[in-house]
């Protein structure tokens, strides 16, 4: 709906050029609210950060990466896959308990000749889906339709994933 309706946030620069690396806060760092919100980073653990695709295939699109800087999973240490696949089974469960889907798609691209739009640091899609859920606009004209804004979104997954962990709705 911003793109749309023209007040979607620009993306905020990477100096990287990865936002899994530059988006997240140091582990133990201090941060409020509103620089998660400005992100979509719903989560932010030692090992794995769970956030917002900023240009969703469907509405609660999120995107699950390890802290480490790597484009492959055995590249992973074990502590680091531990932990980004709890976080990944904790996002499978926030997006159940926001939106009720039918099933839900979780896959990643390795390489960018597999689809990585960011080649260099593996991350998951968790992508909810229904049955009926793909109409004629992508299939007939290459577009998407998301009736849900990204501000919602993260209210709803964040809200959900914070009552999954027992912190309520608020997030820090």
């Amino acid at each position: 709906m911003g793109l749309i309706s023209g007040t979607d946030k620009p993306a905020l620069p990477s100096p990287s050029g990865c936002i899994f690396c530059d988006y997240p806060p140091p582990p133990g760092a201090a941060v409020d609210a509103e620089w998660h919100r400005a992100r979509y980073l719903i989560c932010s653990t030692p090992h794995a950060l769970l956030m917002l695709n900023r240009f969703p295939y469907i509405n609660g699109h999120l995107l699950v990466a390890p802290r480490a800087h790597v484009a492959q999973l055995d590249e992973l240490a074990a502590e680091d896959f531990a932990g980004l696949h709890e976080l990944l089974r904790d996002a499978i469960g926030a997006l159940r308990a926001a939106y009720q889907p039918h099933a839900i798609n979780v896959g990643m691209n390795l390489g960018e000749a597999a689809g990585a739009g960011i080649a260099g640091h593996l991350h998951y899609h968790v992508v909810p889906r229904w049955v009926g859920d793909n109409n004629f606009m992508p299939v007939l004209f290459d577009t998407r339709v998301i009736n849900e804004a990204l501000e919602q979104t993260y209210q709803r997954v964040g809200a959900a994933y914070g009552a999954l962990r027992g912190e309520g709705e608020e997030r820090s």
